[in-house]
């Protein structure tokens, strides 16, 4: 993942454009059973940035549950943190994802460019 310098710190640039049009995640950090506290994420064809204040440590392993807000597709997956802005939230990108998963994030994320034209 590239970086971008952003004030005093550096963060990671997007490889894909990222669209907040969650609702309803939940996150299961393995081997953990506590709750996270989350707030909406945006979402992209790899993966998503999700705010919370919950640190987690590059390369930890992470379950998500969430449902797309346009077509209210449910989507199960594994996911891997690439990085970590403490306080903020964390980037994960998708590792275990069926392919019907993938091919409903593509077109929820394509409903929403269409409709920002």
């Amino acid at each position: 993942m590239k970086s971008r310098k952003n004030g005093n710190f550096t963060t990671p640039s997007r490889e894909w454009q990222r669209f907040p049009h969650l609702r309803e995640l939940s996150i299961s950090y393995e081997g953990h059973t506590e709750a996270i506290s989350v707030r909406t994420p945006d979402i992209s064809l790899k993966g998503m940035f999700i705010n919370t204040p919950n640190r987690f440590p590059e390369g930890a392993v992470l379950k998500l549950r969430f449902v797309l807000t346009q077509s209210g597709v449910e989507v199960r997956t594994r996911c891997e943190v690439r990085y970590c802005l403490l306080g903020v939230g964390i980037g994960v990108e998708f590792v275990e994802i069926s392919a019907e998963a993938r091919q409903a994030i593509e077109q929820e994320v394509g409903m929403v460019q269409r409709k920002a034209r």
